[in-house]
């Protein structure tokens, strides 16, 4: 038996331990379905960020040889490359999630939420299996760690509660409108340049150095490269970011409850 005919069918007591066992039976599905039919598996996870990683080397360092960012560099793009992934691919398969399984969510009465949610732990599992390649290239390239490297878990929470409130905004809407993939997809590629990934935000001008904070991923940012570049830990953007992840958080929540219905109507 699959684990989609495995699902609850209806809600019963213990509902949390319910959704949970639902929740991970989708993202090992999930998971085995994307790694089954391909030899190299995990290799390719990691594959993408590293030729990403890099290119941007070789352009800002061989090439220009201009000074952004910290050094070592490469350690300095991984470090926000790698959870960028894991933020764009979630929000980009939100886009399809109510879609792609359309009968499935139809035949089975468990919480919609799950849906959306299995994206944002299966992508999360990827990026967790991603964290030995960054520790591989900091010993390599000499980074040197402190202590401030205890805050990687906080920013893996506060990412995670962001790409949740994201992807249940993005998931419902696009049912409705269909061109939103699309523009989805265009606003994530601006974001990527909006987002001090291949630089830090003290790169950028002063005048816009405040502004950066409005963007959550900036925080989230400075905290995983708090522990081998301590001078890139900024509590001004970690907090306002906190803020308007837990905000976003807030609106998924509202848009998915108000616009549940008339998805499963649509699909």
């Amino acid at each position: 038996m699959s684990a989609a005919t495995q699902l609850p069918l209806h809600r019963k007591s213990g509902g949390w331990s319910r959704y949970r066992h639902s929740l991970w039976l989708l993202t090992r599905r999930d998971l085995r379905v994307r790694y089954s039919t391909s030899a190299l598996g995990y290799v390719w996870s990691i594959l993408d960020p590293l030729v990403m990683a890099g290119i941007y080397w070789f352009v800002f360092t061989q090439v220009f040889q201009k000074q952004v960012g910290s050094q070592p560099y490469i350690v300095f793009l991984l470090a926000a490359l790698l959870p960028w992934m894991w933020f764009n691919g979630t929000v980009s398969d939100a886009t399809r999630a109510f879609l792609r399984e359309a009968k499935l969510i139809r035949s089975t009465k468990i919480p919609r939420t799950i849906w959306v949610n299995r994206l944002v732990l299966s992508k999360g599992i990827e990026f967790l299996a991603s964290i030995p390649v960054l520790a591989i290239f900091a010993v390599l390239a000499g980074a040197s760690v402190n202590w401030d490297l205890l805050l990687f878990p906080v920013a893996i929470v506060l990412q995670a509660v962001l790409t949740v409130g994201v992807a249940l905004i993005v998931a419902p809407l696009v049912v409705f409108f269909r061109d939103l993939e699309r523009a989805v997809k265009l606003a994530l590629r601006f974001l990527f340049y909006a987002s001090p990934i291949i630089y830090g935000t003290h790169d950028l001008p002063v005048n816009l150095q405040p502004w950066a904070a409005f963007n959550p991923l900036s925080g989230v940012f400075s905290l995983y490269r708090a522990g081998f570049f301590p001078d890139q830990l900024d509590w001004y953007l970690v907090g306002v970011g906190a803020l308007m992840s837990c905000v976003l958080l807030a609106i998924g929540i509202l848009v998915f409850q108000r616009s549940e219905r008339s998805v499963l109507k649509e699909i």
